[in-house]
């Protein structure tokens, strides 16, 4: 397997409108993530994946661009990012850039144009029909084709009605997407996360949906288009291949069977996706606000799956929550009695498994969900559509609000909490969305204090990754994939041996199978007490075992 610099880093995603705010206009800005470099060097990542900070309407907060030449307002000046970039890289931080070339914003020149007549030079730069070609649903409710009244015609929008969908068919939005990636390129950025990638190959004759299982249309009908690997190798040769850098492609739709076809190493499309099999679990036919029920064996098999499917040929990026899906103490551990060890539980799992770990801002002090109660609470645009939806259909409100609350995107998106002060050190002014409430507990100042803090718990583990490389390259073995309380297996190769045990449950477990004919030793445990071999372990508890050389 070639090792790269990118399979051995740690990315931290920032979500730049919730990070830091300097001015007191109660929106995050660059500004403020230059002024939290040390604190990310501090905490041991080496990439920081910055969420769309170009010009925008911010219909979708910034994942509907105006201008990818230029900077959103709100989040300072290309000057403040000149800036970013330096002091990062001054400080051995990389930066990934978000590209969402999938779609533009309605408001962005190439749609301003196409949008004028029939045979306006633009036009074909989207999807236009004199009717709605099927019955394809929006990622964020009601039909994918929106008339504009200028000519008469439907657009196509998979996504917000002010997020039209490019046409990759025409030779020229390509050249002109290839051309923008080489103006940021050529400053200097370390690669780009890629917004939706495998959906930007359309399937032309538009066939109607045969389901209402919202996660098959995706993958049917979405992704993997007819063209997908065509356009991402040009990309890659156009764009990518004089640069020593990284892309991480969203892999929304992409089976396990399909992976290597977009990160196989010898395929030049993309160095690793997010694999999206574990963010489903919990989501029935209708979509995230369709809750249902999850076990840890299937949680596994997901993993175990993937693993096997990349193999030594490619590469996968693990994640377990971003700025899309709810925060992952509060979705997949214990947020309440057991937080602080069962936030610990995941670091480890996110720092040891194969692929290149993303840790999402907050996790490293446990941020969890927040509680709204009030509909005009909510900011994200795809709860505010779903509840005009909901209310003309009649349905129960209070139903949808519980699973908004459960699984709704703006959980991810509350302001940092650095301190315990009114805002939580994240802004003078009002913020943007609501601060969580348990700031006053659950803050950076207190956990860098605390030497047994989630923080410190972070820096650690980061630390081990870093110094044994077996927990970057080496083989998985998951060696109890049945057991719905224990998450167990190993990492290893010729440089080492390694044994992770996971105690998904606020239960304690006993007699735990010990690895047999090897002589080992504990690395780390997220209980701060010092122990021997653990043969009893408690509640979200989570051991690192190394076997001797």
């Amino acid at each position: 397997m070639t090792h790269t610099w990118w399979k051995e880093s740690v990315i931290y995603q920032i979500y730049p409108r919730s990070f830091k705010d300097t001015n007191g206009d109660g929106i995050g800005d660059l500004r403020g993530i230059i002024e939290k470099l040390d604190y990310l060097k501090e905490l041991g990542i080496d990439i920081i994946w910055l969420n769309p900070i170009y010009k925008s309407p911010n219909d979708d907060n910034g994942y509907d661009i105006s201008d990818y030449y230029d900077i959103m307002d709100e989040f300072g000046t290309m000057a403040d990012f000149d800036e970013l970039l330096a002091e990062a890289h001054q400080r051995g931080i990389r930066i990934l850039m978000d590209l969402v070339v999938n779609h533009t914003s309605d408001e962005h020149e190439w749609f301003q144009q196409s949008r004028q007549s029939k045979d306006n030079p633009y036009r074909d730069y989207y999807f236009w029909k004199p009717e709605p070609a099927n019955n394809w649903p929006s990622f964020f409710s009601g039909s994918v084709w929106q008339k504009d009244d200028v000519t008469g015609e439907y657009y196509l929008h998979l996504f917000t009605k002010k997020q039209p969908d490019l046409n990759w068919e025409n030779p020229a939005v390509r050249q002109d997407v290839y051309k923008l990636m080489r103006f940021w390129l050529d400053k200097g950025i370390d690669g780009f996360r890629m917004d939706v990638i495998p959906m930007i190959s359309k399937r032309l004759d538009f066939p109607d949906a045969d389901t209402d299982d919202f996660g098959q249309i995706i993958e049917r009908y979405y992704a993997n288009g007819p063209r997908v690997h065509e356009f991402l190798q040009e990309m890659y040769r156009e764009a990518l291949a004089d640069y020593d850098v990284m892309t991480v492609g969203e892999g929304a739709g992409i089976p396990p069977e399909m992976a290597n076809d977009y990160v196989g190493e010898d395929r030049k499309e993309l160095s690793m996706i997010f694999h999206f099999g574990h963010m489903g679990l919990d989501h029935g036919p209708g979509g995230r606000f369709d809750p249902k029920g999850w076990t840890l064996s299937e949680f596994k098999r997901i993993f175990n799956i993937w693993h096997q499917a990349v193999g030594d040929r490619g590469w996968v990026n693990v994640f377990l929550d971003n700025h899309d899906f709810p925060r992952m103490v509060s979705r997949f551990a214990n947020d309440n009695r057991y937080r602080v060890e069962s936030a610990k539980l995941l670091a480890t799992l996110l720092l040891t498994m194969r692929g290149t770990p993303c840790i999402y801002y907050g996790s490293e002090i446990g941020m969890t969900n927040i509680h709204l109660d009030k509909w005009e609470d909510f900011d994200d645009v795809e709860i505010k559509n779903a509840y005009q939806a909901a209310k003309e259909r009649g349905d129960d409100l209070d139903k949808l609000m519980a699973a908004a609350n459960a699984n709704g995107r703006d959980n991810a998106r509350t302001p940092m909490q650095w301190d315990d002060s009114p805002h939580a050190g994240f802004t003078t002014g009002q913020p943007w969305l609501k601060v969580n409430p348990n700031h006053t507990e659950i803050n950076v100042i207190k956990d860098q204090a605390a030497p047994h803090s989630i923080f410190r718990y972070y820096q650690e583990i980061l630390q081990l990754r870093k110094a044994h490389s077996t927990l970057v390259y080496g083989d998985y073995e998951d060696l109890n994939p049945d057991s719905e309380y224990i998450y167990y297996y190993r990492r290893y190769d010729a440089n080492g041996e390694f044994y992770i045990i996971l105690n998904f449950s606020s239960s304690e477990i006993h007699n735990i199978p010990l690895p047999k004919d090897a002589e080992i030793t504990l690395l780390i445990s997220n209980y701060p007490t010092e122990r021997g071999f653990i043969n009893n372990l408690k509640p979200w508890e989570a051991i690192v075992y190394k076997v001797k050389a």
